[in-house]
């Protein structure tokens, strides 16, 4: 069965670390927040000017003026600071983020992303996509494994103009969580009830597999 949103961020929030700087894109990644396992100290960086941002809001907790690069409204954790984008861009590419999880429309087996442009479609643009895939090491894409029309989106070269080259190396998608390197795609981890031919068959990269693809746990 595919994951839904809010298992995708969970299954995201088991790659931070105790200390890390991260930095969430539009989409997805911004469920991640609300997944950070409790007692661990991360500290998540917004591109429009927000270090220390917290979960989304309830009610109560809400303030109109408070919000990440996607306009959602959010809270700040104790020690949080705000400042200006120049200055966020300056951490961004400086090399101080130490993960950054995006979301992409394609990503192929050399760590190509995909992810600001649809030629004639209106899409919200480039945000702050570049300088992330170009200012981190650490990066993980969370997408579909495929569109809602049944192409691949793990390709063996990507058609969408590039954001980024050579910078993606781990994508979890509704069916996998995938490794990229040395030009193949390496299935890690399946889906719960999902079976490693239906990740094969959704593919169009070189697909490597073990003998044995444990399920994703959620715990």
């Amino acid at each position: 069965m595919a994951l839904s949103r809010e298992q995708l961020a969970m299954r995201v929030a088991q790659e931070l670390q105790d200390g890390y700087y991260v930095n969430l894109g539009i989409g997805i990644p911004t469920l991640v927040a609300n997944y950070i396992p409790p007692g661990m100290d991360v500290m998540l960086q917004s591109e429009n000017g927000l270090l220390g941002m917290g979960a989304f809001p309830t009610e109560e907790s809400l303030d109109a003026d408070l919000i990440n690069a996607g306009k959602q409204t959010v809270t700040m954790v104790k020690g949080a600071s705000l400042f200006d984008s120049a200055e966020s861009f300056a951490m961004i590419r400086g090399g101080h983020v130490d993960l950054t999880v995006l979301g992409a429309f394609e990503v192929d087996v050399e760590g190509n992303i995909a992810s600001y442009m649809i030629p004639g479609k209106l899409i919200k643009g480039m945000g702050g996509a570049m300088d992330l895939v170009a200012g981190a090491d650490n990066i993980i894409v969370t997408m579909t494994h495929a569109s809602k029309h049944g192409q691949s989106k793990l390709l063996k070269q990507c058609t969408l103009p590039l954001t980024g080259k050579g910078c993606i190396k781990k994508v979890l998608t509704d069916l996998a969580f995938i490794e990229i390197k040395d030009g193949k795609f390496y299935l890690l981890e399946r889906a719960p009830g999902v079976s490693v031919e239906e990740i094969q068959a959704l593919t169009d990269g070189e697909l490597v597999i073990s003998d044995d693809v444990p399920e994703m746990t959620f715990s």
